[in-house]
């Protein structure tokens, strides 16, 4: 896994590569390949954001079935759908599609034990109440994936985007081997919040454990949330060091030790609700962070409005 500054004809050249993601107007918005996604998220750097590649250990298989496309190499599969939410009457029936899909998808698959989900939604905080698009997004992904993840559900992020097109985009990796879920001492796991934050509660795990060789874990969707409450309203530094608080519980319990966290070979996606905060979030995790760690700064909105920034990422050992 990395971010790769390089003509994207090139990376898909590379029959080992299973997926290729670009960000934002810089990056081709459809290609031929079924193992490109476009995601309408913006960088914040100064130049065009790279491009995210995922490579497996053999030769990548590419199909399409309807409206699902991935790609996969016997042991990990790649996969993406879009559903148009006028097509389905909203952003919940259109995530309940979504997810059906994906279930039919696991059902067939010989790689279907899904690691890791990103979903993007456009005006993620829209709505107010139980009608705000998050918490709908969050029902109708619920009775979507029912029956699906019985095991334990993935780890996972929803992230707005702002392109003003009602499509949700969903993203997922895969293995032939199952991982292992893993939540945060410090947070109350997504599916038990309380009622106050919608009839849904969001369905992921904090971060999975990957079936590789060299440990791997996929972290989801960090922000500064303590149990189940967000912290630090409107304060930009305060919640950026309570997420980072987070992301050292959750390597704490998965056993990283200090000295051999993140670095070259793991990669981190920041998400900044205002771009004026881009630069500050860029020196701090800089200084916070082992030299050399890939660091992708992007302009997304967070499912809750008081919260200004999150982060994703990987951890390799």
């Amino acid at each position: 896994m990395q971010y790769r500054q390089a003509p994207l004809e090139s990376l898909l050249a590379d029959p080992g590569v299973l997926a290729v993601t670009g960000f934002g107007s810089g990056a081709p918005h459809a290609h031929e390949d079924a193992r490109y996604r476009w995601i309408p998220l913006e960088p914040l750097q100064q130049h065009a954001a790279p491009f995210e590649v995922w490579r497996g250990c053999g030769v990548a298989r590419t199909q399409r079935d309807g409206e699902v496309r991935w790609s996969d190499d016997g042991d990990y599969a790649c996969g993406a759908l879009e559903v148009d939410e006028a097509a389905h009457g909203g952003i919940a029936q259109a995530a309940h599609h979504a997810y059906r899909l994906l279930g039919r998808w696991i059902a067939a698959a010989p790689t279907a034990n899904v690691l890791r989900i990103w979903n993007h939604l456009d005006a993620i905080n829209s709505g107010e109440g139980d009608a705000g698009r998050y918490r709908e997004f969050c029902r109708g992904r619920a009775d979507g994936m029912r029956g699906i993840f019985d095991a334990g559900f993935p780890a996972a992020t929803a992230i707005g985007v702002r392109d003003g097109r009602r499509v949700l985009r969903v993203c997922w990796i895969a293995a032939r081997e199952r991982g292992v879920p893993l939540e945060n001492p410090r947070q109350i796991s997504a599916w038990q919040y309380p009622r106050q934050y919608g009839p849904s509660a969001p369905t992921f795990a904090r971060a999975m454990h990957a079936p590789t060789v060299t440990p791997q874990l996929y972290i989801s969707g960090t922000a500064a949330i303590i149990g189940h409450a967000s912290h630090h309203c409107d304060d930009f530094p305060a919640q950026l060091a309570e997420t980072l608080a987070n992301f050292s519980s959750l390597l704490d319990a998965a056993g990283f030790a200090a000295a051999r966290r993140f670095g070259p070979g793991s990669m981190l996606k920041v998400y900044v609700r205002r771009p004026g905060d881009a630069a500050a979030a860029a020196a701090r995790l800089e200084e916070h962070l082992p030299p050399g760690t890939p660091l992708l700064l992007l302009h997304g909105d967070i499912c809750r409005r008081e919260l200004l920034v999150e982060i994703d990422g990987l951890q390799t050992a």
